[in-house]
């Protein structure tokens, strides 16, 4: 049985390699990204709220007398 001949694999491998690098690099070349985000400027409007105009009061937990 005859010996299998192995002294071009590397070079065929490393060509390979190479091959498939270029071919990535140029697939990634003709992809578009989308530019990064910007902030938008947005027309803030207030709003008339009806408990703005009124006093309000907040009872806190720790102010109310205790009840026992």
């Amino acid at each position: 049985m005859p010996q299998l001949n192995t002294t071009v694999w590397p070079m065929i491998i490393t060509s390979m390699l190479l091959t498939l690098f270029l071919l990535m690099q140029l697939k990634t070349l003709n992809m578009h990204y989308h530019p990064p985000a910007s902030p938008k400027l947005m027309n803030i409007k207030p709003h008339n709220n009806p408990w703005e105009h009124k006093w309000t009061k907040i009872y806190s937990l720790h102010s109310l007398p205790l009840q026992s």
